[in-house]
């Protein structure tokens, strides 16, 4: 990873973090837990599972750290486009079932939870010196992704999702601040 790769993950790692902090913490509890279907995710969903993909998304990073370069690989997509792609929300898919949230966060964890694994995602950006570009796993929609297109894939993945949870507010059943005290 280059020093300007560098600046700019852990620009957009800080800059998805504040956004989501921005959208969510002032929320009130039962604007958290709105869902505006059954089968939609709430707010508080949302933010269960955006920590426990980046979790996994980090371990897998680290993973695959541990394994020789393949400079011969390349990847299936350039960085702007799965950027575009996933903040974007142009390619629509079903998390798979071990990424569902399971609504069993408390109220009051979620955005600790969400804090502390953004923080190791940022703290390995800062410090790590893997070559990230010639680690390679596979994303089951993109192919091939290196692993510092993972860790961007992250920044994305959290705008992706808030974008979803404006559409949870633009419900009309979604409560209003004088309702929800």
């Amino acid at each position: 990873m280059t020093p300007a790769e560098r600046e700019s993950l852990l620009k957009s790692l800080t800059e998805s973090r504040e956004r989501l902090l921005r959208t969510v913490g002032g929320l009130s509890r039962e604007q958290r837990r709105y869902k505006t279907a059954p089968d939609r995710w709430s707010y508080a969903e949302i933010v269960e599972h955006l920590t426990t993909v980046e979790g996994r998304i980090l371990g897998m990073v680290q993973k695959s750290l541990e394994a020789p370069p393949d400079l011969s690989k390349r990847t299936a997509m350039a960085d702007t486009a799965i950027i575009e792609d996933v903040a974007g929300r142009i390619t629509r898919f079903q998390a798979p079932e071990f990424l569902v949230p399971t609504g069993q966060v408390k109220d009051e964890e979620l955005l600790r939870a969400f804090e502390a694994a953004r923080q190791r995602t940022y703290d390995f950006a800062r410090t790590t010196d893997g070559d990230l570009r010639h680690h390679f796993a596979p994303h089951p929609i993109f192919g091939d992704l290196d692993c510092y297109q993972w860790l961007m894939l992250l920044s994305a993945h959290c705008d992706r999702h808030m974008a979803q949870g404006e559409e949870v507010r633009a419900d009309a059943g979604f409560p209003r601040a004088a309702a929800a005290r």
